[in-house]
């Protein structure tokens, strides 16, 4: 199984890039996008003069367990650089969703509480919301975290999209917002629902 075929197997459709759209990035983008694959892992990710954007991280189910996560982002960490990755939802019948969370956590990651981020995928034509963790070595602000999402959005997810697509994504003024009034924090729904 190729790189690509593992993260499409892991990763739902909604938020898959395409083959091709990976690939020019990591050709025309090769200044700032990266893949490291190795025989139990895929990290592709995003380097900035700012900040660094992981847009996928897949370990094999054989090395789950071994830290093999924490290597790879402890990796990323030596920069210095704040970290940001989009995440999905609390989802109670899906286990890894929680279980990928906990990890985040576990590595010092925080919420986003005040950004907003949902865009339609060009696959299945459905809005997709996601939630937005960021580690910062330096305390940044979510202010900044948005400016940044805001870039990565425009550099990375949104490359080229007409041309490999054959239609656009939505501009980024409709995909993420920021409001002054903070959602709940993810991490709490990580505690047992009630009732439950």
């Amino acid at each position: 199984m190729n790189w690509y075929e593992k993260l499409n197997e892991y990763f739902p459709v909604e938020e898959m890039k395409s083959k091709e759209h990976m690939e020019r990035l990591l050709k025309e983008r090769s200044d700032v996008y990266y893949k490291d694959e190795g025989e139990h892992h895929v990290m592709m990710y995003a380097e900035f003069d700012a900040f660094i954007f992981i847009d996928y991280v897949y370990v094999s189910p054989k090395a789950r367990g071994q830290g093999m996560g924490q290597k790879l982002l402890d990796q990323l960490k030596e920069s210095g650089k704040p970290i940001i990755l989009e995440v999905e939802p609390v989802d109670y019948d899906d286990t890894d969703t929680a279980k990928r969370l906990r990890f985040y956590q576990r590595e010092g990651f925080e919420h986003a509480q005040s950004i907003g981020y949902t865009r339609r995928s060009l696959a299945t034509n459905e809005l997709n919301t996601l939630e937005i963790l960021y580690w910062s070595p330096n305390e940044a602000s979510e202010d900044m975290i948005y400016e940044q999402m805001r870039t990565l959005y425009e550099e990375i997810h949104t490359y080229k999209d007409e041309e490999l697509y054959g239609e656009s994504y939505q501009p980024v003024e409709e995909v993420l917002t920021i409001d002054q009034e903070e959602k709940e924090d993810l991490f709490d729904a990580l505690k047992e629902p009630k009732g439950v």
